[in-house]
């Protein structure tokens, strides 16, 4: 089974620990981060979506023609655009990008923040219509043919885009979420489905629940699954655990007043990273909670923490779960970027290269035996 790297295609090296030292877009910053990605082993980066950011789908686009062979996971909030607008910009920057982009669709759990931008429907309403825009987005990308829409939240009339894209029979489309509502949603429609990092035992129960939304959904595959996390590393775990503790400095110093203004999280994701922190600081062989309770479990929030063989092992003990892409965002982006892929990559890929060899070695055996 493979294994993929997803890091964050950032546009300034501002952080949660720190305050960015420029514009909110700095293009060499962008350019920067994006090839020390592409150059240190790493798949792709996330272009990330928030209601005062740069518009991401521009800015995979500037890095897409500077940088090649450095996949595309683009953010994108079905409230801020009608889905046929959508998809075009969609299938124009897989052209742009020479088939490198996959669409994460983001429902969005804070209402003050969906609110922002105008959005006023409930998280079970906003999860209702992410799939069904997502729905009007593969068709669009497919059909050649007019067709009509009538649905709970868009409807129209003899639709059919003159631009496609050159993926076939269509990018990847990735999702997340932790509640029912999101399972559902995700289960019926995403190719990649995408978690936080929570204990072991806990994301081999997420994956189960997604896995029987799919077949609740009539399908007859599932998805692919995500895990997200921040990792702290350090040649030796004495100085990892020094860094890591600076870093948390760092985030209640940094984050207390965003805290105050943002109140307890209301979607289920972060709600289980602090119910996972409340039940200890440390879980299985490098999990790290302080960060998520630290940030109100804001996001992608949980640290790994140890030196690369130990952070290895951890993140192999999720793929041996079954999680194919393993995404990772240090608290010095750029260098922790470099850090990462230069350290910790190759060790997995190794890991991951040792267990099919072994797979493959017990294979003729299973089918001679009796």
């Amino acid at each position: 089974m493979p294994v993929e790297f997803l890091g964050i295609g950032g546009t300034n090296d501002g952080s949660e620990t720190s305050p960015r030292s420029g514009s909110s877009f700095d293009k060499q910053y962008t350019l920067r981060l994006a090839r020390a990605h592409q150059e240190y082993g790493w798949d792709r980066v996330l272009f990330a979506y928030g209601s005062g950011s740069p518009d991401p789908a521009q800015v995979a686009a500037y890095v897409a023609t500077r940088v090649e062979d450095l996949q595309i996971l683009l953010a994108h909030r079905p409230n801020v655009s009608y889905p046929t607008y959508a998809l075009k910009t969609f299938a124009t920057l897989d052209q742009i990008s020479d088939g490198r982009l996959t669409v994460h669709f983001i429902t969005g759990g804070n209402d003050h923040e969906q609110g922002r931008e105008g959005d006023v429907l409930t998280k079970d309403e906003r999860y209702s219509r992410t799939r069904e825009y997502i729905q009007i987005v593969k068709k669009g990308w497919t059909s050649r043919e007019p067709f009509d829409h009538e649905g709970e939240h868009y409807s129209f009339r003899d639709f059919v885009s003159d631009v496609f894209p050159l993926q076939q029979p269509r990018p990847r489309v990735s999702f997340g979420g932790s509640s029912e509502a999101a399972y559902a949603a995700g289960g019926a429609e995403a190719d990649i489905y995408c978690l936080w990092g929570e204990p072991l035992a806990e994301t081999a129960q997420q994956i189960a629940s997604v896995k029987q939304a799919a077949l609740r959904a009539g399908r007859s595959d599932v998805p692919k699954f995500q895990v997200a996390f921040r990792p702290i590393i350090a040649p030796t775990e004495e100085l990892a655990w020094e860094k890591a503790r600076r870093i948390l400095g760092d985030l209640h110093r940094v984050g207390a007043n965003r805290r105050r203004l943002s109140g307890p999280p209301q979607n289920a994701g972060s709600q289980r990273l602090l119910e996972v922190a409340a039940k200890g600081e440390r879980h299985d062989r490098a999990l790290w909670t302080p960060t998520a309770a630290a940030t109100g479990g804001a996001g992608n929030s949980t640290a790994l923490v140890g030196t690369p063989e130990i952070i290895a092992e951890a993140l192999l003990d999720y793929y041996d779960l079954g999680v194919e892409i393993l995404s990772a965002r240090g608290y010095d982006i750029l260098d922790d970027a470099i850090d990462f892929g230069r350290h910790v990559i190759p060790l997995v890929r190794e890991g991951v290269a040792e267990r099919d060899r072994q797979r493959a070695a017990q294979a003729p055996l299973s089918r001679v035996a009796p």
